[in-house]
């Protein structure tokens, strides 16, 4: 390990709005707009939403500052902003995925970025700059964990590697020195936290540890912008982030190729609000329904092959065959799987259907296995491949990467439109006036006048 905590450090502070590509800001704007249109959406209907704001207010956390919710009609303190925007992003389970790292960038990276550009009258091409810069340091710290030893050593990414992501977000908008960011860096090394035990009974620990993820990040960098002393060598010492949480690190890929080749660039969208373990396989059996014309009543069996990260998150048969919450759903590919192959498609409200009798006995029908031909020479774990059985033989295919990774990326109006399907609901006709401000958002002097369009 070679000094990667300054390295990333120097690559933040250094970073300019004209030293970026026009492609990868153009790709965070995107990114960007598809994270709001899932919190405006979970503002109003993530089932875990009431219980945050009865948080926020019993502890009299929930007084009027200037940072917005998207969504909401009120405005916040910059932390809790980034607490509840990080939380809601992610409550839908419909936010990207970077692959390589197996977490989702955004959700910890925008709330940042947005709590503290409004926070500092920040103008629309700082913020932006401050999102690449976070997405390169969560995505690249992501990779040197190796999420196969992460997962296996029960952490959860997103909110951990993005704990680093948030800092790096907010610190950027401060103007924060290398030596200022190496120590909010530091702090960011104790409040790295994400468990995976929320997979055992469908619980709202996911959501929440992403949107403290994001808070965290704020306030790590806050306390280096006043002088805090944080650790050194948060990233690759003898305690830090890569020793402490991965048996098989690689520290090389944090800074392999910084500043020369983009991260963000290998972002992916999601089709279906599901984990991204899920999609491949959705879209070979949506696929293999409409091909060969296939009803529910003709299969006889269905076998979904994963890579052994998706059987850890989806595939166990014990405990996600019939899920009873709608996190229990998101991490089922039991229920995923029998509902597309019931009715050709996957969407948020088709969580509507959990205990469903239909689906449940078309979830009988599911066998998950570890494929082998998923775990060698392929560079993302997210493939599936999927047998279905009917009386007329066995229909296969083998998709090595779901829609929506960067070689199938959604042009602009379809990513436009799945905003506004989430958004308008929520803040009706501002919702296109949102999505004009966030795809434009290098015009804005100051980001506020974009965000405030997010306000219900």
């Amino acid at each position: 390990m070679a000094h990667e905590t300054e390295t990333l450090a120097g690559y933040v502070a250094e970073l300019k709005f004209e030293d970026i590509p026009r492609e990868v800001l153009e790709r965070a704007k995107v990114l960007t707009l598809d994270f709001l249109g899932s919190a405006i959406r979970a503002r109003r209907d993530a089932e875990s939403t009431p219980s945050l704001l009865k948080m926020l207010e019993s502890l009299a956390l929930d007084g009027n500052g200037y940072s917005t919710v998207f969504g909401d009609s009120k405005t916040w303190t910059p932390a809790i902003a980034a607490l509840l925007n990080g939380a809601l992003g992610h409550s839908l389970d419909f936010d990207d995925t970077h692959a390589d790292s197996s977490l989702h960038p955004s959700a910890p990276v925008v709330p940042a970025a947005f709590a503290v550009g409004e926070m500092a009258g920040r103008s629309g091409r700082d913020v932006l700059t401050a999102i690449v810069a976070g997405y390169e340091v969560c995505c690249r710290l992501g990779n040197a964990l190796d999420p196969t030893s992460h997962y296996a050593r029960g952490f959860h990414p997103t909110a951990t590697a993005g704990t680093y992501g948030a800092a790096a977000a907010a610190a950027k908008l401060f103007g924060l020195s290398k030596g200022q960011i190496v120590a909010a860096f530091g702090v960011s090394g104790s409040q790295a936290a994400g468990s995976l035990q929320f997979l055992v009974n469908g619980a709202w620990n996911k959501r929440y540890q992403v949107g403290a993820a994001a808070m965290n990040g704020v306030i790590a960098a806050t306390l280096a912008r006043n002088d805090f002393v944080g650790a050194t060598e948060a990233v690759e010492g003898k305690h830090g982030l890569l020793v402490g949480y991965s048996d098989n690190p690689h520290p090389d890929k944090a800074v392999k190729g910084l500043g020369n080749s983009y991260e963000t660039m290998k972002i992916g969208v999601k089709p279906y609000p599901s984990c991204r373990y899920t999609h491949a396989a959705l879209d070979a059996i949506i696929a293999m329904r409409r091909e060969h014309n296939l009803t529910p009543a003709q299969v006889k069996r269905v076998e979904v092959g994963l890579h052994r990260n998706g059987i850890t998150l989806t595939g166990d048969a014990a405990t996600k065959r019939h899920p009873t919450s709608i996190v229990g759903g998101q991490f089922s590919m039991y229920f995923t799987g029998a509902v597309a192959l019931d009715q050709g498609r996957f969407g948020w409200d088709d969580y509507d259907r959990l205990g469903d009798a239909t689906v449940d006995a078309l979830a009988e029908k599911f066998d998950v296995v570890q494929d082998d031909r998923l775990e060698v020479g392929r560079l993302h774990p997210f493939g599936a491949r999927v047998s279905i059985t009917t009386e007329d033989g066995v229909h296969e295919r083998l998709y090595a990467d779901p829609s929506g990774e960067p070689n199938s990326f959604p042009d602009a109006q379809a990513m436009a439109q799945k905003f506004l399907t989430l958004a308008r609901p929520v803040l009706n006709g501002r919702a296109d006036q949102l999505a004009d401000a966030i795809l434009s958002l290098e015009r804005f002097d100051r980001v506020e006048k974009a965000t405030q369009l997010g306000r219900q």
